[in-house]
């Protein structure tokens, strides 16, 4: 059923188990001891930092293929992407894994994107198994969008670290974890913001939008949720988030929190704190289904963000258009 811009799942799909993977400075944050795997070395055995969040995106599959008593070879769809030219680290990941594969591209909302498709594929009876998955590096995408590290640019205070890792989990109807039971489709916004180094302030127009979308579509409100989680819009971009929502008519103050300010020890010193699409994937795969599948939280709305520019159109002048996608997720649902 669809009301609005939200899929309603008539059998909502479960999320029976994830995979996670996260560099050093991520395995330091809150996710760090939910992790399946902290590295030391973010370069993970690799000789390239490409080679290495391709490394790393396979293998968050493959855990949480395991952890859910599968082999690979069980996924009958992989919903991948990441932020590099071509997606290279999902499509190449899905070309070792050797499993049907749809790439992604919704920047750093490719999670949530993912995870409504792969939903969507299950709640059809298309898959059994579903795998919605993304990553990203530091150092790779620091090399695609802006400067060289070599180069060693001064960053603004307004910028955000990428997250180094990757987060998967596999979506069936069949067994028992965390369902989604529902959907909201974002629709690109754009506030004119111009500045790459921004961007909680360009992505956070797109969360506030749908999120009231989502709250018109299901009849419901901010305090109907344990929390309310955004991607990696950061400390910044956060703030900017709850003013918007504020002046849509809903306060989501008192139950809101977002992966890009959570993923560090001390967000401040990572200035706005992290972004990139791995960074909500490490978040809620690791941390957040860990307490879902306690209990400890029951309802949970996460909307990743993403900023749908690339160094083509800023080199144009163009300004920075973003989009949301939410799923809302419970645990416990029969």
């Amino acid at each position: 059923m669809r009301r609005g811009d939200t899929l309603f799942f008539s059998a909502p799909p479960k999320i029976i188990a994830t995979g996670t993977i996260a560099g050093p400075k991520e395995s330091a944050g809150p996710a760090g001891r939910y992790v399946d795997r902290a590295l030391s070395d973010d370069m993970f055995g690799e000789d390239t930092f490409e080679r290495a969040e391709r490394a790393m995106l396979r293998y968050a599959v493959e855990r949480a293929a395991e952890n859910a008593h599968l082999a690979a070879s069980d996924i009958e769809a992989m919903f991948s992407g990441d932020l590099l030219n071509q997606i290279i680290s999902a499509s190449f990941a899905a070309r070792e894994l050797d499993v049907p594969f749809l790439g992604m591209y919704s920047a750093c909302s490719t999670m949530t994107e993912s995870m409504a498709l792969a939903a969507l594929t299950a709640d059809g009876g298309y898959a059994k198994y579903a795998v919605a998955a993304t990553g990203s590096h530091f150092a790779s995408a620091e090399r695609q969008y802006r400067f060289p590290l070599e180069q060693g640019t001064t960053r603004p205070p307004q910028s955000q670290w990428t997250a180094t890792g990757a987060g998967a989990c596999v979506i069936s109807t069949e067994g028992e974890g965390v369902s989604i039971v529902s959907a909201t489709i974002g629709r690109v916004t754009d506030y004119g913001v111009t500045d790459v180094n921004n961007m909680g302030a360009a992505m956070a127009p797109a969360c506030a939008r749908t999120l009231a979308a989502h709250f018109r579509d299901t009849d419901t409100c901010p305090d109907d949720y344990d929390l309310i989680l955004s991607g990696d819009l950061g400390v910044l971009g956060s703030d900017i988030l709850r003013d918007l929502c504020r002046e849509k008519g809903y306060d989501i103050s008192a139950k809101h929190a977002d992966c890009g300010a959570l993923i560090y020890p001390d967000a401040g010193r990572e200035y706005q704190g992290g972004s990139g699409a791995g960074c909500c994937a490490i978040v809620f795969n690791s941390y957040v289904y860990a307490l879902m599948r306690s209990a400890r939280l029951k309802r949970v709305l996460f909307a990743a963000t993403g900023a749908l520019l690339s160094t083509v159109s800023s080199g144009q002048g163009e300004s920075i258009p973003c989009i949301s996608h939410a799923v809302e997720l419970r645990s416990g649902q029969k």
